[in-house]
């Protein structure tokens, strides 16, 4: 299970909870799995390690907890950005090229992470490993598939297998960047973010547009 239901309802747990997701990402994006400690956890929550084992059974289920948390606030808002470019009447695809190539400084932590949970992937519990691509990655995934599907649908696009075309966006408008930027650690320049995109997303029109666009 990704989390046991010890806690106590209440407010006060809500928020000891939620403290404790707070400083388990911090600690886990900082450290990777292996290296973590409960006891820097704690103090990164400013709880007490005894209140995460009120919560928690071990560190797995707390790791789990944590990326599911973090993977779902990304999802939710990588699914905004979606929308917002892409349910108007007027499909702003080079709008959703850029902002989904550009790094956002508020889910730093949360990427710093992944960073850590793909370099150790072998060590990391193969139930938080599944939890986070159902909650993360294979969301999203969906939600630019049936976006796209939308596209064909209205003659905006040629989409023969949504799925595929799905990593295909990804990896031609946001692949380089991730690359060279490390999943944001590093930094780049807007106006090098913008011309990758740009860029990646001709060869994307130029496989998926419609006749007469290519």
């Amino acid at each position: 299970m990704v989390e046991q239901t010890r806690r106590r309802p209440g407010g006060r747990s809500a928020e000891k909870r939620e403290a404790m997701l707070r400083g388990g990402l911090a600690v886990f994006a900082r450290e990777g799995y292996t290296r973590a400690g409960i006891d820097a956890i704690a103090r990164e929550a400013g709880v007490s390690t005894r209140t995460i084992y009120n919560h928690y059974a071990d560190k797995a289920e707390l790791f789990a907890a944590v990326i599911v948390a973090s993977a779902t606030r990304v999802a939710e808002a990588q699914i905004a950005v979606l929308g917002r470019h892409l349910d108007g009447p007027e499909p702003d695809l080079t709008g959703l090229a850029r902002a989904w190539a550009t790094p956002d400084p508020e889910f730093a932590d949360h990427f710093a992470l992944v960073r850590q949970v793909r370099a150790e992937v072998l060590h990391v519990p193969p139930d938080a490993w599944e939890a986070w691509l159902e909650a993360g990655p294979r969301r999203v995934h969906a939600a630019i598939a049936d976006r796209l599907t939308r596209l064909g649908e209205r003659g905006v696009l040629r989409v023969d297998d949504p799925a595929r075309a799905a990593s295909h966006f990804v990896a031609l408008v946001a692949g380089e960047v991730t690359g060279q930027t490390v999943h944001g650690a590093l930094p780049m320049p807007v106006a090098a973010i913008h011309a990758s995109a740009d860029a990646g997303l001709a060869v994307f029109l130029r496989a998926y547009g419609v006749a007469g666009d290519r």
